[in-house]
């Protein structure tokens, strides 16, 4: 048996596991909430619940996508390294409060300077109120996480840097969601409000993994957090609330980036640990490979 060559281990998989995750994510979700949309605006028959389990299905799309290119890239040993916490130290207990309470945080004070400014104010949370919106709380962190931040995340970030890495996810993500906007009824305006939402969040997440140490448990619990307190679920009729907190996530992303030049590093806290476990990760399946093929 020759020996294999030796894999290189200081870079990353290349930009075609990322291009494969966000294709793939897209594709399969689209496909699967077109019947719905097309339910919704009476291009074929039957109401849009015939078709919420395919929604459902779409929304794991992240999730599966991620193992599947986790698994592409690296074998199991990618799939143990999506899913490990971080690994240079674990967030402390501050950074688990911290992602929880942070968009509840941002929405609440964003509405106190509304009400200052003259503002009406009708309810100041919007936490789920029915079995649909909970399960959505436990279900889509633990859905999406693992592809946003588990998968394309660090490896965009050791390319592209943590500003650019942000922007790339962020499109992603909102175009992800575009079926669930049509299916709330959004118009033009609230779509783009809603794109621009979730730009701005994308930011606050990176500032969020980078923070804590690469930590995708703390990117799960923030989401858990976003849900917590949703100011989405007063749309389409009142959109006033989730129009502040979109401006007051917007004003918050800019100042983590000007004030926190450190997150923002390539080489920073978030993506070193992870990194390294990818790496270590690809040049174990390359051996592994190598040894198969020559043997």
């Amino acid at each position: 048996m020759q020996n294999p060559p030796a894999p290189v281990l200081a870079t990353l998989p290349d930009g075609a596991g990322t291009r494969f995750f966000f294709v793939v994510t897209l594709a399969a979700t689209w496909a699967l909430g077109l019947p719905a949309v097309l339910a919704r605006v009476g291009v074929i028959a039957g109401p849009v619940e015939r078709y919420l389990f395919f929604i459902a299905l779409g929304g794991l799309a992240p999730l599966m996508v991620a193992v599947l290119a986790s698994y592409r890239g690296a074998g199991r040993p990618g799939i143990r390294a999506l899913f490990r916490p971080a690994p240079p130290r674990r967030p402390g207990a501050r950074w688990i409060v911290v992602a929880l309470l942070l968009f509840g945080a941002i929405h609440v004070t964003g509405m106190a300077v509304f009400r200052a400014l003259g503002g009406a104010v009708p309810q100041w949370l919007f936490p789920p109120e029915n079995a649909e919106q909970m399960t959505a709380m436990l279900l889509f962190p633990l859905a999406e996480e693992p592809g946003w931040r588990g998968f394309a995340l660090p490896r965009l970030q050791a390319r592209v840097g943590p500003l650019r890495a942000s922007l790339i996810v962020g499109v992603a993500w909102a175009a992800w969601h575009t079926m669930m906007f049509v299916l709330q009824g959004m118009t033009p305006l609230l779509f783009a409000v809603a794109v621009v939402n979730i730009l701005a969040g994308s930011f606050v997440f990176t500032w969020l993994y980078n923070r804590s140490g690469g930590s995708l448990l703390v990117a799960v619990v923030a989401h858990v957090g976003v849900h917590l307190d949703n100011p989405a679920h007063a749309l389409p009729d009142h959109p006033a609330p989730f129009v502040v907190f979109t401006v007051a996530l917007c004003f918050v992303a800019g100042v983590l980036v000007l004030a926190d030049r450190k997150a923002w590093r390539r080489s920073g806290i978030g993506s070193w640990g992870h990194n390294r476990r990818l790496r270590a990760a690809s040049g174990k399946a390359f051996l592994e490979r190598g040894c198969a093929s020559s043997s």
